[in-house]
């Protein structure tokens, strides 16, 4: 978890969508400190093999957001497993942990293993509908799961997810001096140089995904304007 508590920026890439190897390599040597690999749709295990490999090829950091438990694989650095703390239904806030800890427990290394508390707030997102997430939510609600995930259930990460919209500046910067143990993440339409600087002042850590796949040099941008707030 130090090393996690070090990053500022990371990618997120989805095993579910192409990449050329010439973008791979600009994603992974342009000095981001870690990649995520996770979706929400289709999420494979082969897919998720093939991208793996093609990220080891580099030495940055890699970590699987586990959201379907078939596509688990070794050879990541961490395993980051969602729950998801605005779900309607429990199975996303405990019920397929459960099921994954009764098969897998004797199989697991404890030390590889991160659990974010989730707070997903873009009704329009596949992650919110697939997750049946309570998104109608005031700046106060959300900050109050950040509370429970930093203080409450003391996990490690709490992750805000606007996926694929730009969120509210005021609640990041909310949620940012709320927390004190909880790495922060926040990730959700963060596309350009400007908006990675403003989200950089409130939280821990920025994830930067869509924009991969949209307009990879102004992604690419997104490094440089988080690192030079250090």
């Amino acid at each position: 978890m130090d090393e996690i508590r070090s990053w500022k920026h990371v990618f997120k890439l989805d095993p579910n969508k192409a990449i050329a190897d010439e973008d791979l390599a600009k994603v992974c040597e342009s000095g981001t400190d870690a990649v995520i690999v996770g979706g929400t749709d289709d999420v494979t295990l082969d897919d998720t093999l093939y991208l793996l490999s093609r990220i080891r090829r580099f030495s940055v950091s890699c970590a699987l957001e586990v959201s379907n438990p078939e596509a688990l694989s070794p050879g990541f650095d961490y395993y980051f497993i969602p729950s998801v703390l605005n779900s309607r239904k429990v199975d996303w806030v405990i019920g397929h942990h459960h099921r994954a800890v009764q098969e897998w427990a004797d199989l697991m290394d404890w030390e590889e293993i991160v659990t974010e508390g989730y707070c997903i707030v873009n009704a329009d997102s596949k992650a919110a509908q697939h997750t049946d997430a309570e998104t109608n939510l005031s700046p106060e609600a959300i900050r109050s799961y950040a509370l429970i995930a930093d203080r409450l259930f003391r996990l490690p990460i709490f992750y805000l997810e606007y996926s694929g919209a730009y969120g509210d500046p005021d609640v990041v910067r909310l949620v940012g001096e709320s927390l004190s143990e909880a790495q922060f993440f926040y990730g959700g339409g963060i596309c350009d140089r400007r908006k990675a600087e403003e989200m950089a002042q409130y939280a821990d850590t920025i994830v930067v995904g869509n924009a991969i796949y949209d307009d990879l040099k102004k992604a690419l941008q997104t490094v440089k304007a988080v690192k030079s707030q250090r």
